[in-house]
């Protein structure tokens, strides 16, 4: 089993450590959920239509239901023979001289293919007058218009919003087969942390990984589980990450380096955790765990809230993604830069920043005043992280620099 003391173990690329996180990880298995609690839900399989829609030819305006012959030459006298209105159709047939007064959304009766508009008429008593204008065939909407009974109109990996229930519940579907959430355990480790609400004591400081973590991980399709805060001993780590059992994943923050307080990794291994690498070449957030505990993915992220949530952001949202069957949408955007940039070192850097779009549609971007890691303030204000790949020279302004969103 690999060790974090004692061997040394050169630093991964990000983007090998990303292949490592999401080797092997295969979508969570399809739970059938209420169109009503869908929203936000992830759709697991192909989704057909069971109706037609419109299931009839219906009127898209309010006026009179007419055969076209009888409407050729103008003006057109028409017997009113009924009305048809939506949802409560004419039961006979409209035939030659006939007209039927007919309301949006109401099906065309038996004999009719055309709609002449209200406007367009004159009425005396039991006729009609058409006075002007033709039909227009946009009047009348088509049975199966929209979609055919067997269609297949939504995909799996469909984030489910307004839209697609909308047009899901037309389709005739009371319930929809989604992708069951993953369930995210995150636990805060350190003597020096207390909850927030509480008065922190002397050499203490309020603990806000977690909560930031788990918005992360709620805003991406999963189930947020807080552990609350383990002490740095060996039995208060154990018996919390006793207490992940079950979830997909376990986000621990705090003691991911291999300092003599660091007490994570060996409380994980203890646990039975296989661990993959621990150090990352990146900044901020050089020292991250991961491993495997038997079916749950172990990450181990730095506790200094930025290189946290930085973190969160570039390795467990795409792991969230791809237990839910989502692409992944980490394609950077290529931005102008505002203000210069000086040479990076030997990690890749992710820079919190602040991102607009000008008039002319030019995505641009400037680095928030501060990057230091145990920061919020600033970071609450950026809106992307400027990748800086290792050993990227300067940029000037004007110069092009890669973007990513937060999307948290």
């Amino acid at each position: 089993m690999p060790q974090p003391k004692g061997q040394p173990q050169p630093a991964l690329s990000v983007a090998e450590a990303r292949a490592r996180v999401l080797a092997g990880v295969a979508p969570l298995p399809a739970e059938p959920v209420a169109l009503r609690s869908a929203r936000g839900r992830i759709l697991a399989e192909p989704l057909s239509c069971l109706l037609t829609q419109p299931p009839f030819d219906a009127s898209a305006m309010d006026g009179y239901a007419v055969r076209a012959d009888d409407v050729a030459e103008l003006p057109a006298s028409l017997t009113v023979v009924g009305e048809s209105a939506a949802g409560h159709g004419l039961a006979h047939a409209v035939g030659p001289g006939e007209a039927a007064r007919i309301f949006t959304g109401a099906p065309l009766p038996e004999g009719s293919d055309a709609i002449v508009i209200q406007e367009n008429t004159r009425r005396e008593g039991d006729r009609v007058i058409v006075v002007d204008g033709r039909p227009d065939p946009d009047h009348v909407r088509r049975r199966g218009g929209d979609f055919l009974r067997g269609d297949t109109l939504l995909q799996p990996g469909t984030r489910l919003d307004a839209r697609q229930l909308t047009l899901a519940a037309a389709m005739g579907h009371g319930a929809l087969p989604v992708r069951r959430r993953p369930l995210v355990a995150v636990l805060a480790t350190g003597d020096e942390l207390v909850e927030p609400g509480t008065t922190p004591g002397p050499d203490q400081i309020v603990a806000s990984n977690s909560f930031g973590l788990a918005a992360l991980v709620e805003g991406n399709g999963g189930q947020a589980r807080l552990l609350g805060i383990a002490a740095d001993t060996a039995a208060a780590l154990e018996d919390k990450i006793a207490a992940a059992r079950g979830a997909d994943i376990l986000v621990t923050t705090g003691g991911a380096s291999v300092g003599d307080h660091d007490l994570v990794a060996p409380a994980l291994q203890r646990c039975g955790m296989t661990l993959d690498f621990w150090k990352i070449a990146m900044r901020p957030g050089k020292p991250l765990i991961f491993g495997r505990m038997g079916a749950t993915a172990v990450l181990g992220l730095p506790g200094n809230p930025i290189s946290s949530l930085v973190c969160g952001r570039v390795f467990l949202v795409p792991l969230l993604r791809a237990l839910l069957g989502v692409e992944d949408r980490d394609a950077s955007s290529e931005a102008v830069l505002s203000q210069a940039l000086p040479a990076n070192g030997p990690r890749q850097h992710y820079m919190r920043g602040v991102s607009a779009v000008t008039r002319d549609g030019v995505l641009t971007v400037a680095p928030v005043a501060s990057q230091d890691s145990s920061y919020l303030a600033p970071f609450a204000g950026a809106n992307c992280l400027i990748v800086r790949p290792s050993g990227a020279a300067a940029v000037a302004v004007g110069g092009k620099v890669n973007v990513l969103t937060l999307d948290f």
